[in-house]
């Protein structure tokens, strides 16, 4: 199977799925999963448009999703994750910050990655080992060195029992970093990271949140990893506890200060 017609038809789907998406917004149903989590018709609709798109070309491939397929197993040979809206309660508050998130992972590595903003009409997108680009230009991440001028991203769960915790975590990064930005979605954080609107981000997220925009950050200079060391028997690249995504000066230093927190 080529990379080439994969990441093509991501980026067409991811289209499809923006045109679909922008065209229900004004008249929107909103419902709340498990009572917290704000869901439209409009992520189900998206998944349902994308899910159907990649099995039409490939039958025989898994795919994981938010709304239609959020327990699937993801030790398939050929596994495509998706986020069909990924910062639904921005999308739903009329904010521009929302994005489409497509994955196509080979046996349990990240190979073809499009994160898609239909309001700013911007486009990320990554093959491994090919770069990063957006609106296909290539894109590099920032270079400071200096977390004191560093700009970091973070985001906070619907259900918070761990928020005496986050609180510390927000406090100790925000004595050492220059600011904070709650952007609200956060394949688009790790794709700022990308582009260097930001230096760091950290959060713990579900795998579709972030498998396609941590390949477009490591493909353009960042550094990706955990805030603590993973088992070995976990798959780094589709475990989403304790995030830590940064330019490659600022990684250490963001990661070595939220371990702190945490011990």
């Amino acid at each position: 199977m080529h990379e080439t017609n994969v990441l093509t038809l991501a980026l067409q789907l991811s289209k499809k799925a923006g045109d679909l998406i922008a065209k229900q917004r004004s008249s929107l149903s909103v419902s709340f999963k498990a009572g917290v989590e704000l869901v439209t018709q409009a992520d189900v609709a998206a998944d349902k448009l994308i899910t159907e798109g990649i099995l039409k070309s490939y039958p025989d491939h898994v795919i994981l999703s938010e709304e239609l397929n959020p327990d699937q197993l993801t030790d398939a040979e050929h596994l495509w994750i998706i986020d069909p809206i990924d910062g639904t309660v921005n999308f739903a508050h009329q904010h521009p910050q929302v994005a489409i998130s497509i994955a196509y992972y080979h046996k349990g590595k990240a190979r073809v990655a499009v994160v898609y903003n239909p309001f700013l009409d911007e486009t990320f997108h990554a093959r491994a080992g090919r770069g990063a680009r957006l609106n296909d230009l290539p894109i590099r991440c920032a270079d400071k060195t200096e977390l004191s001028r560093a700009l970091i991203a973070t985001g906070f769960p619907y259900v918070r029992e761990d928020l005496p915790l986050l609180m510390r975590r927000l406090e100790a990064v925000l004595n050492h970093c220059a600011d904070i930005r709650r952007i609200g979605s956060a394949a688009l954080d790790i794709c700022w990271v990308a582009c260097g609107r930001l230096d760091g981000y950290y959060e713990s997220v579900q795998p579709w949140d972030f498998a396609a925009a941590q390949l477009i950050a490591r493909e353009a200079g960042a550094v990706f990893g955990h805030i603590d060391q993973l088992d070995q028997e976990i798959n780094p690249e589709l475990c989403g506890d304790n995030l830590v995504i940064a330019s490659p000066k600022i990684f250490p230093l963001l990661q070595s200060i939220l371990r702190q927190v945490d011990h």
